[in-house]
């Protein structure tokens, strides 16, 4: 059965019986009381991320939305955000395909693999807010998989065992061809010129929740830092399967409008190139985050 919960003026539905659920009852555009955030924020913790549907955000209201759970940085590192908002990134699928393409980023299908956003830098996003502009009539869908409950869902032994280890993360095959065209990125104010390998703990803990979090992701995860190239690819091929098993995950369906809000530090997202020649635009607002322990 879904569950449907009532918080203040806020009505929540669950998505699914790990992660993801709907809440309506309120007009994000507009300022919210300290209530309502503390509300919202609980149910994004425990939730991992929510959506708002039938809202009417503009690039300044989206900014000021998310200002409510943490500081905007740069909407990407390499991207440039639009000219008005540097803080806001947006994607124009059908504009971006051939781009994108070029190097390995959006797949043939216009499709997004599995990652978590922009874990190739010291400090990666704590939380992404995505405005829905442009939806397919038919495709396009987001599953997000809670890392939480997939570390949770591994053996004891094995738990302990992958947090000893770290992990390179490496934007370079996916945005490297792109720096070089926009010829200079920007991330927490300051300039990126290259993209140089990062290490990470292959198990973070949330700095809010406590939870103990996978954090290897097939977009930017490169290897992991103490075990032979061939076992680390055997261990991490089995991570990104495990991580993304059907019960740690839910599938969204986009309507025009819909603002999404993720907890990067506790989650993996993948966009379903299912749309075909069909336009699709999001915008995103990044939250500057912390250097995962």
């Amino acid at each position: 059965m879904t569950a449907v919960t009532t918080t203040s003026q806020l009505t929540v539905t669950d998505l699914s019986g790990y992660i993801g659920s709907e809440i309506r009852g309120v007009d994000i555009s507009r300022p919210l009381d300290p209530e309502t955030v503390a509300d919202i924020r609980r149910i994004w913790l425990d939730r991992k991320v929510i959506f708002f549907p039938g809202q009417t955000l503009d690039p300044d209201t989206h900014i000021a939305f998310a200002s409510n759970f943490g500081e905007p940085t740069e909407g990407h590192p390499v991207i440039p955000g639009i000219k008005s908002n540097p803080e806001v990134f947006e994607i124009d699928y059908t504009a971006a395909r051939d781009l994108y393409a070029t190097y390995g980023d959006i797949s043939r299908d216009s499709g997004l693999n599995w990652h978590t956003d922009v874990t190739f830098v010291t400090r990666p996003p704590l939380g992404s807010i995505l405005r829905a502009v442009v939806v397919p009539d038919a495709g396009g869908d987001t599953l997000f998989s809670n890392q939480a409950a997939a570390f949770a869902g591994l053996s004891p032994a094995l738990q302990d065992f992958l947090s000893t280890l770290t992990a390179v993360h490496d934007g370079g095959p996916q945005f490297r061809g792109v720096l070089e065209l926009v010829g200079e990125g920007k991330w927490e104010g300051k300039p990126i010129k290259a993209l140089e390998p990062v290490e990470h703990p292959v198990v973070r803990t949330h700095p809010e929740t406590g939870e103990r979090t996978l954090f290897v992701n097939p977009g930017f995860t490169s290897h992991i830092v103490e075990l032979a190239r061939s076992e680390s690819d055997a261990l991490l091929s089995y991570l990104y399967a495990h991580s993304v098993r059907p019960e740690y995950t839910v599938r969204y369906h986009w309507t025009p409008g819909t603002v999404a809000f993720w907890d990067n530090r506790a989650t993996q997202h993948a966009v379903i190139g299912d749309y075909g020649d069909q336009h699709r635009v999001i915008q995103r607002v990044t939250l500057r985050g912390d250097a995962p322990r």
